[in-house]
């Protein structure tokens, strides 16, 4: 392989790169768009849940119950109602998701220390934020019962009121359990495959398309210092990307960088190149920019977004899926990511998963080669 020529091909498409001044701010602008749109939109923390209440017992008792609810971040009550119809009517408009309704004789049965029945009504058309929600009314409801028995107990002069076992939570790693501690990793590795493999996806294809491949055939030029040299200026702008994200992520979303920053920036080089040659190979194979354009945001983004754990875990789905993730390189690179932000782990750990983004990126490059070896004979 001929630096210089190679020198020559990157050089050559930087220019054009320049040029086409459209792409180059598209290729910029993307990870800016996806990182803010993902990072606010995008979160699996519950927040200010729209609530309704239907209080029969209208009594300090239930006041209190129902300040915990107010007070709490994870809800918002947002109207009381006399009637169940004004409950429906709000579950059925989607105004509120929760539903509370406390029974006339709760402050009685509170005070004799008798078991009393609360309702918790959730909109089940979205199971996930429902079933989420109705836990978290559970132990707000759980809590008001501890405080209140404990207050009987030393009423009656016995004392404070001891479980026999006492379990304490403690979450490593990402200890406010921040959604975004956990996506903002997992959209750079979006950004990433979405910006390398929309580029190079049409940078051969571009050439046939254009008339100009037959004047490159005819120079004494190879196809690995063709390939080579049209990669690397795109790889200079996933770089950026890449740091753009990280500055974005660390001072925008506040998600602070655990483990090594040199291993971040290394891991991210090595699923870049793997992406950059996979949207290479496209363009070689397909010879349509539009064509190759549309396979490489499908095959890269779909998979990333589904079959990463980026957003799903992969424990949770179906077992043929699960095996099809192994051959998604985003779900080692996303492992890594959260190793080093969250964890602060490094190779020692994460060396399976660095050694299968290794063995992916060799093989898009051989591929990217033979394909084009191929389509010069």
């Amino acid at each position: 392989m001929n630096l210089r020529r190679l020198a020559a091909v990157a050089r050559k498409e930087t220019l054009h790169l320049i040029r086409d001044w459209r792409s180059l701010t598209l290729a910029l602008a993307i990870p800016l768009i996806l990182i803010l749109l993902y990072g606010y939109a995008l979160t699996l923390d519950l927040r200010q849940v729209p609530t309704v209440v239907w209080d029969q017992s209208k009594t300090s008792t239930s006041r209190e119950l129902l300040s915990l609810f107010q007070n709490s971040p994870s809800f918002s009550i947002r109207g009381y109602y006399d009637s169940f119809t004004g409950l429906q009517k709000e579950l059925d408009s989607g105004r509120a998701m929760i539903a509370l309704v406390i029974p006339a004789d709760f402050a009685n049965k509170v005070q004799a220390a008798k078991p009393v029945k609360i309702q918790i009504i959730g909109d089940g058309s979205d199971a996930n934020t429902s079933r989420l929600s109705m836990n978290y009314a559970a132990a707000v409801a759980g809590l008001f019962a501890r405080t209140v028995a404990a207050e009987q107990m030393q009423l009656k002069g016995r004392g404070e009121l001891k479980p026999p076992v006492e379990m304490k939570e403690r979450s490593w790693y990402n200890p406010d359990l921040r959604s975004q501690n956990v996506l903002i990793p997992g959209i750079i590795a979006l950004v990433m495959i979405v910006v390398a493999a929309m580029l190079t996806s049409t940078t051969i294809a571009r050439e046939w398309e254009t008339g100009t491949m037959e004047q490159l055939i005819s120079t004494p030029l190879r196809a690995p210092e063709l390939i080579f040299g049209k990669v690397v200026p795109y790889f200079v702008i996933g770089m950026t990307d890449v740091v753009m994200a990280v500055l974005m992520g660390k001072y925008i979303f506040a998600v602070p960088i655990v483990g090594s920053t040199l291993l971040l920036f290394a891991m991210s080089a090595l699923f870049l190149i793997g992406a950059l040659f996979f949207g290479m190979t496209l363009s070689i194979t397909l010879k349509s920019q539009v064509l190759a354009n549309q396979i490489a945001i499908v095959a890269g983004f779909l998979p990333t977004l589904l079959l990463s754990g980026f957003v799903f875990a992969i424990e949770n789905m179906p077992l043929p899926l699960q095996l099809i993730t192994y051959i998604v390189p985003a779900r080692y690179f996303i492992a890594i990511l959260r190793g080093i932000y969250l964890k602060g782990i490094g190779l020692e750990i994460l060396w399976a998963d660095a050694l299968f983004l290794g063995i992916y990126s060799l093989f898009m490059i051989i591929r990217a080669n033979r394909a084009f070896k191929f389509k010069l004979e």
